[in-house]
């Protein structure tokens, strides 16, 4: 698996196209990125599964509540 992986994802607030960098070297990470366009935050969960050798990457906006 690469260390550096490039992903574009399109902003849960106004749907603008953000391309982010993902770094595998730190393993699974839970953090927030401001949109280019709108300037709201992005929140990213990478999860790495090393079994499966894959990267999975949930995105969606500050405000949403998980319960």
């Amino acid at each position: 698996m690469r260390d550096h992986k490039f992903q574009r994802i399109s902003c849960p607030h106004c749907g603008h196209h953000v391309d982010v960098e993902l770094d595998t070297t730190a393993g699974d990470q839970d953090y927030y990125e401001d949109c280019a366009a709108c300037c709201n935050p992005i929140h990213l969960n990478m999860h790495i599964d090393r079994v499966y050798n894959k990267v999975e990457l949930n995105v969606d906006s500050d405000n949403e509540q998980v319960f």
